[in-house]
């Protein structure tokens, strides 16, 4: 042991089994607040991150329990500790919200959806994540919230015990592409090309009409010419 530390502790020590986890038990007995409508709350975060399996998607909740900034990523398959999966964490919320440490308590909550291949329950991994979310969340200044573990069988909010079918692991291939523009339907297509043919004929006619106005405005007015009466030419001679 050196400075305390146990020499076969180090994180990145190569061990493939995590180290720093929390045993569902611990995880329930700890006080997690409980979401306020968690059915809700799912299927808004899948919505935005259409979360693929082996994908992990870290939300912050405001004091009203609304979403207020989320995040997805997909670990490297190589880190199994918590204290890797921590860092993960707290890189990805570094990104998208500032830190709560200089509030007297925390306000805000973290949530973590976890979405896997596999029998839906509590795993060694889920362990390694759970330990990651609570630490991730004091060094943030927010409150640990819950777990929520995404499998083929449905979600389910480990250690509350609610949970339900749809959105499942699967989910994310039912879901809107959005690497490509949603184009809009044929009809709305030819509406719109005529609006913008007829507002660029206006704006022709609006503009050969000031061109006309512009150019009789710098020619000189016309004035009538003076004509002069010509008198009747007098004739005279010698008879």
């Amino acid at each position: 042991m050196i400075n305390g530390i146990g020499r076969g502790q180090h994180p990145l020590s190569g061990s493939s089994t995590p180290r720093r986890l929390l045993d569902l038990e611990t995880w329930t007995a700890s006080g997690i607040p409980l979401l306020r409508d968690p059915r809700e709350f799912v299927l808004e975060l899948h919505q935005r991150h259409l979360p693929q399996p082996g994908t992990v998607v870290v939300a912050v909740l405001d004091a009203l329990h609304h979403l207020a900034a989320s995040a997805s990523f997909t670990p490297w398959p190589h880190d199994t500790d918590g204290w890797q999966h921590r860092n993960a964490l707290l890189t990805h919320l570094r990104r998208v919200t500032p830190h709560d440490l200089r509030l007297p308590s925390p306000t805000r909550t973290a949530v973590l959806l976890r979405c896997r291949d596999g029998a839906p329950g509590w795993t060694e991994q889920d362990g390694a994540w759970m330990w990651a979310l609570r630490d991730a969340a004091g060094l943030h200044g927010l409150r640990c919230g819950s777990y929520i573990g995404l499998t083929p069988a449905g979600w389910q909010i480990l250690g509350d015990g609610r949970s339900g079918r749809n959105p499942h692991a699967g989910s994310w291939a039912d879901g809107p592409v959005h690497t490509v523009t949603e184009l809009p339907p044929r009809s709305a297509l030819d509406d719109a090309a005529r609006s913008q043919r007829a507002r660029q004929q206006t704006a022709e006619q609006a503009k050969r009409v000031d061109a006309t106005s512009r150019s009789q405005q710098s020619e000189p007015p016309w004035i009538p010419a003076r004509v002069t009466a010509v008198e009747p030419e007098r004739r005279t001679g010698t008879r």
